[in-house]
């Protein structure tokens, strides 16, 4: 039986959440840098029932990338199959790794992987990278930045002078996010020309290993006055963020590119609010 292609990049909770829910009936191609975390996630879900394969990747490092593409061919050449969907979970929290790497791998890498996927984009392909709600809190950009990140050359993507880490500081993680954004809106026509689309999914404060850690951190005081003045003030799971990417993934969802999809209970609205209302 053949079996169309769904690649992850990411095998923590998010990851996990997505293969699940849209993971039937694919061949699942899994990537992480952590080969401990990619055996465990596999063994899970083998025991479930799914086909996958899985690969070690950096997603910083382009020749990592290139060999996850490879792979991917090869599946699809081995299958007779093609790309279906790619889902790019990767990332690196604030708590997790210091502000070059947050760069490297949430903009350059992200920006490296949409590059890399796209010759092989095909009819009804969906792209949906996961970005977050931190990018929805930074202070306006400047025209300049914005501009660059959305348009500038990928290997020259991080050379700007807004985008040190000095300057960034705790906006790192935001401003990543961000360019994330700004790019997959900046590549939608190129996908969309090869009949293929592209989102992100923003989610807010979600009930996984890196959403717990940030919960227990320095900052998770602010973390969870987040979840106790948003709409629905709760926590988020995995599987409310894989929902959103079923209907991404789905026909219905064929009109959808370029855009960007906030999952997180209500609560960069209630921040909007309160802004709204300490002006009155």
């Amino acid at each position: 039986m053949t079996l169309p292609i769904l690649i992850v990049t990411g095998a923590g909770g998010i990851g996990l959440g997505v293969c699940r829910r849209l993971g039937t009936g694919h061949h699942i191609l899994l990537a992480d840098y952590s080969a401990s975390a990619l055996s465990n996630v596999a063994t899970t879900l083998k025991s479930e029932g799914h086909t996958i394969t899985t690969q070690e990747v950096d997603i910083s490092s382009l020749a990592s990338i290139s060999s996850l593409v490879s792979t991917a061919h090869t599946l699809c050449d081995t299958t007779a199959s093609r790309i279906a969907s790619v889902v790019h979970t990767a990332a690196v929290s604030p708590i997790q790794a210091p502000p070059s790497q947050i760069l490297n791998v949430s903009l350059f890498g992200t920006a490296q992987l949409l590059d890399a996927f796209l010759p092989f984009a095909n009819p009804g392909m969906s792209f949906v990278v996961v970005a977050s709600i931190a990018a929805a809190f930074l202070p306006p950009l400047s025209p300049s930045l914005s501009a660059h990140m959305m348009l500038a050359p990928t290997e020259k993507l991080l050379d700007h002078p807004e985008l040190g880490v000095e300057k960034l500081g705790t906006s790192t993680y935001g401003v990543a996010k961000r360019g994330g954004q700004l790019r997959v809106q900046a590549v939608s026509r190129r996908y969309g020309e090869k009949g293929a689309r592209v989102n992100t999914v923003s989610p807010g404060v979600i009930s996984t290993p890196m959403g717990l850690a940030e919960l227990e951190s320095e900052g998770g005081a602010m973390v969870q006055k987040l979840i106790d003045e948003s709409a629905l003030r709760r926590l988020g799971s995995p599987a409310d963020v894989a929902n959103v990417l079923a209907f991404l993934f789905s026909t219905e969802a064929g009109f959808v590119t370029g855009s960007d999809f906030q999952v997180d209970g209500g609560a960069v609205s209630a921040v909007a609010v309160q802004a709204a209302q300490a002006k009155k």
